[in-house]
């Protein structure tokens, strides 16, 4: 099975930065798609930034321009630069990992614990 820890969550001010890390641990697998959700409170969760293994990656329209996925396949961990955080982005942002056994055509979803970033004056 597959084992997610996430870090760099905190609180942050308004306009500013933070980076999320979030590493992969699991033999044999193959990490086809690791991403980035988010939680606020009252609400659903919603996709932030996805990236494939090939690092194509695909971006929620609200964060384009300001944050930035990037993944390190040799340490199967992936990272979220957020910048220009805005008050309604405070939420839990969670990782997840679509992961495939080496020799299997299906993949399975694990979740990170989730990370809490608050953007507050």
């Amino acid at each position: 099975q597959v084992h997610l820890v996430e870090s760099g969550g905190g609180l942050v001010q308004p306009g500013g930065s933070l980076r999320l890390s979030c590493a992969a641990s699991g033999s044999s697998f193959s990490f086809d798609v690791m991403g980035w959700y988010r939680q606020a409170p009252g609400k659903q969760r919603e996709l932030v930034a996805t990236a494939t293994s090939r690092h194509m990656t695909n971006y929620a329209d609200s964060v384009k321009g300001r944050f930035t996925i990037s993944r390190d396949n040799p340490k199967n961990t992936v990272y979220l630069q957020m910048n220009s955080l805005k008050p309604e982005e405070t939420a839990v942002y969670y990782c997840n990992v679509d992961a495939r056994p080496q020799r299997n055509i299906r993949t399975f979803t694990y979740w990170g614990q989730g990370t809490q970033v608050t953007v507050s004056s």
